[in-house]
């Protein structure tokens, strides 16, 4: 898969787990802050989709709180760690 369709598959698993109805994956620049100022998701929303992408992915997040927001920043940085992941067999 490429970096671009897991962007694109990342886009919609953030949309189908926190149910954002008036938004799509085109709305979402990959490079966008995923709290805040970007999508101003929460702590919450980061929990539901920690787990959807343990769940899809089968990744293992971080007991580091640091590391986490490093790797949540934006669908880029979602997208680097779940390669580094899958083709590392973590």
């Amino acid at each position: 898969m490429s970096t671009e369709d897991l962007e694109q598959e990342l886009k919609e698993l953030i949309i189908g787990t926190l149910e954002l109805e008036d938004i799509s994956p085109d709305d979402i620049d990959s490079s966008e802050a995923l709290f805040n100022e970007g999508l101003s998701l929460d702590s919450i929303d980061a929990l539901e989709l920690g787990v959807a992408l343990q769940r899809r992915y089968s990744v293992e997040l971080d007991a580091e709180v640091e590391a986490n927001q490093e790797h949540f920043a934006s669908v880029k940085s979602l997208a680097r760690f779940v390669e580094e992941h899958v083709n590392n067999g973590k």
